[in-house]
């Protein structure tokens, strides 16, 4: 849009004073207080476009209101087509209508529904949702009658003209392609699947899952008898499928290329979890790939493993990861990341002005390293279809970038992160240090408590929180829930040690495991509690460390780390096993707690003492871990 013409201000000459002087302003500054919702939409496209803009010393408020308020009979109702539903598409065609009563809003489906829930499908396959349309979030009817939009089901998008504004779409039932045009246009167009090219991977025994219709049909094949599963993929939606085939009953085995499971996370803080899913029953093939599927008369399949084994089972999922679907944001001629993602502003607004992207299509910023990420999670992308269609109708909503906060129930257990990972952060070589930590999810005298497993990342030089893992049965998503926000506001491990949280026995303890993460971290900058990690016991064992259990002699027959001593922390004083002074001494315990007491006495008496984080537990999670 051009800067604003004669006949503008000629209209609204008479509010201004003559004796005004005319001085230059930034028009964004006021942009909160211009009330015409219209005028918010011709004012933003000027401001992008022009030159800082010329205005009466009157002021950028009064001036805006003004041909804010003359554009409000002149403009047509803005036209806003939006490219595929579920969470982006969806909330942002729900937030344009609540903005704006009189706009055109085109929501356009490839599928039959536009609104589900396609994070509950692998519940669904395992009959934990029992019916099908407890899927729908927002049905098609609803759509077009209480947010009177015009939705189109069954059309697929193929084309985008960005200078001329239009899109081209073929509709799926008839055949018919037709021109649509429009003045805003925004691309939820998510994430396909990756089907790796293997031999034998389109085989309808090879499933993928991703809308209703493979959830028909991988829950059709179930019920109709299937014994076994091979899942390919050890991701939220290949773990999550595991579980729900073998509540089915179906003998699953899980192949994956890593040698963990749920790769995002730490590889020790998955221990627990590999763990739980062999005994629920779920064979773990690690660090192994599938290479080939081969049908056999019978129907099976048998897959091809990289270790030289053939599985034969009934069904094979794949879970290998998501790929954006990006090809209109190639023909609109939009920028793309590294990884194929549609590269936005914190408007969610793309190269060309007048489209915008959201949800798993979209390459967005990590909040925590500030590096280009791919996070395909419902909740960003329902916060970033809200937020283009706030800019598009003039409010200046801003997206703050994405910190993974994720969680996945296994079982009857649950792992849950937020932020950056250890590894995450070594592979961008940034500083860092850690704690891990053990407490109970409530008061431990009240029945019931379970152990949360943690793993907390911050900045050494002034305790920035970084990222946060925690695995256990109960508890965890109120404790990454909390850190999450904690980054968030920009908090440091100091602000963990006095955060306030509820508190009564059956819900948490006085010193929740919050503050206990705040305590040993700050404790360690502090240099009050120097501690020593699993990873690096045996290298200074090597060189001189003792190795000091300071458990009770029965927990000590239990099962210790090799090449331990022991004293129990009650007779330490007094301990006839007295370690060397000379050279360093490795305090552990069952969590920690006690070895922080030992480590704290033994550095006052002049020992060169250090605490293993997390002690005996901590240990048992390393996978290369040897007890005695």
């Amino acid at each position: 849009m051009e800067p604003i013409h004669a006949d503008i201000w000629e209209a609204i000459a008479d509010t201004i004073p003559d004796e005004q002087a005319v001085i230059q302003g930034d028009c964004t500054v006021a942009w909160g207080e211009v009330e015409s919702r219209r005028a918010r939409l011709a004012v933003s496209a000027w401001c992008r476009t022009s030159p800082t803009p010329v205005v009466p010393a009157l002021g950028v408020v009064v001036i805006l209101q003004l041909y804010g308020h003359f554009l409000e009979d002149r403009m047509e109702p803005t036209k806003l087509v939006i490219v595929g539903g579920v969470a982006g598409g969806a909330s942002a065609a729900a937030r344009a209508r609540r903005l704006d009563e009189t706009a055109h809003i085109v929501l356009v489906e490839r599928g039959m529904h536009p609104s589900f829930a396609n994070c509950g499908i692998p519940y669904f396959i395992g009959g934990v949702i029992a019916e099908r349309d407890d899927l729908l979030v927002t049905p098609v009817e609803r759509l077009r009658g209480r947010y009177g939009l015009d939705v189109r089901i069954q059309s697929e998008a193929i084309g985008v003209d960005a200078d001329a504004q239009v899109v081209t779409i073929r509709d799926l039932v008839s055949g018919e392609e037709y021109e649509e045009s429009y003045d805003r246009l925004i691309l939820s167009t998510g994430a396909a699947p990756i089907r790796p090219p293997i031999p034998g991977v389109d085989s309808e025994r090879v499933q993928v899952v991703r809308d209703l219709a493979d959830a028909d049909r991988i829950r059709g094949m179930v019920e109709g008898g299937m014994k076994s599963a091979v899942v390919v993929g050890a991701g939220f939606v290949g773990i999550e499928m595991a579980e729900n085939l073998a509540h089915r009953g179906l003998d699953v085995t899980i192949v994956e290329l890593a040698d963990q499971v749920l790769p995002p996370w730490d590889r020790e803080m998955m221990m627990p979890i590999e763990a739980h899913l062999r005994e629920k029953g779920v064979t773990l093939r690690l660090s192994e790939s599938a290479g080939a599927f081969e049908t056999t008369e019978t129907g099976s399949v048998v897959v091809a493993t990289s270790g030289g084994d053939r599985l034969e089972t009934d069904l094979v999922v794949l879970s290998v990861g998501v790929r954006p679907e990006n090809k209109l944001a190639i023909d609109a001629g939009l920028d793309l990341g590294e990884r194929g993602g549609i590269q936005v502003d914190d408007h969610m607004r793309t190269s060309h002005p007048n489209i915008y992207a959201v949800g798993d299509v979209v390459e967005v910023t990590d909040y925590v390293t500030g590096t280009p990420s791919q996070v395909p999670l419902a909740g960003p992308a329902n916060r970033q279809g809200r937020i283009a269609a706030d800019h598009i109708f003039g409010r200046p909503s801003r997206f703050r970038g994405t910190q993974g906060t994720a969680i996945v129930g296994v079982f009857d257990m649950a792992a849950a992160m937020t932020g950056a990972s250890e590894k995450g952060l070594q592979r961008l070589g940034l500083d860092y240090e850690k704690v891990y930590l053990h407490p109970g999810h409530h008061a431990s005298y009240y029945s019931g408590a379970e152990t949360i497993h943690m793993k907390l990342l911050f900045a050494p030089e002034d305790g920035r929180i970084l990222g946060a893992q925690a695995v256990g049965r109960a508890g965890v998503d109120k404790r990454i829930d909390v850190i999450a926000m904690a980054i968030q506001a920009g908090l440091t491990v100091f602000d963990l040690e006095e955060a306030e949280l509820c508190y009564t026995p059956q819900f948490g303890s006085a010193k929740d495991a919050i503050n206990m993460a705040g305590f040993v971290a700050a404790n360690q900058i502090r240099g009050d509690h120097p501690i020593v990690h699993a990873d690096r016991v045996r290298e200074m064992m090597a060189r001189g460390a003792t190795l000091l259990d300071v458990r009770s002699p029965a927990e000590f027959d239990r099962g210790h780390i090799a090449g331990a001593i022991n004293c129990s922390i009650d007779q330490l004083r007094a301990c006839a096993v007295e370690p060397d002074k000379r050279a360093p001494v490795i305090v552990y315990c069952a969590v920690g707690q006690r070895g922080y007491l030992a480590t704290r006495l033994l550095r006052q008496l002049g020992f060169e003492a250090y605490n293993l984080s997390g002690g005996f537990s901590s240990w048992s999670m390393q996978p290369t871990a040897d007890v005695t």
